[in-house]
């Protein structure tokens, strides 16, 4: 796990949702010179790699999301993902996603502000000899 991913209230990660993933891997990787790397997670999923580091994921926009946009979206890393999904309640906020464990990564949800706007938080799990 790098340290980006480590830091509290940092950005740490950037997704793909999109409803072309074969596309979006050929786009990104002649744009941006990434290397993609095909992984089964929960689901299919594309980790995209610059330099040979992981520089985001692409995926497809799952099925209860049907006729959501393509987008990017971004993860800031947190302590306590349940405790910053009631806060962002508290708050004003929305709770899109709730606290959901992704297998050997951490633990997620997806948040609205009073303004509209969505953002991932998320509380990685220890990567082993961490």
């Amino acid at each position: 796990m790098n340290d980006a991913m480590k830091r509290h209230r940092a950005f740490s990660w950037n997704e793909l949702m999109t409803t072309d993933v074969a596309g979006a891997k050929v786009f990104y990787g002649e744009l941006l010179g990434w290397a993609m790397e095909d992984m089964q997670l929960n689901m299919p999923y594309t980790m995209a790699r610059a330099g040979g580091k992981e520089a985001g994921g692409i995926m497809a926009i799952p099925p209860e999301l049907n006729g959501m946009v393509p987008q990017w979206g971004g993860y800031v890393t947190v302590h306590d993902v349940d405790a910053s999904a009631v806060q962002a309640q508290e708050l004003g906020g929305k709770l899109l996603v709730p606290p959901t464990d992704i297998p050997s990564v951490g633990r997620f949800c997806v948040i609205q502000d009073p303004q509209g706007a969505t953002l991932s938080l998320i509380t990685y799990v220890e990567m082993p000899g961490e």
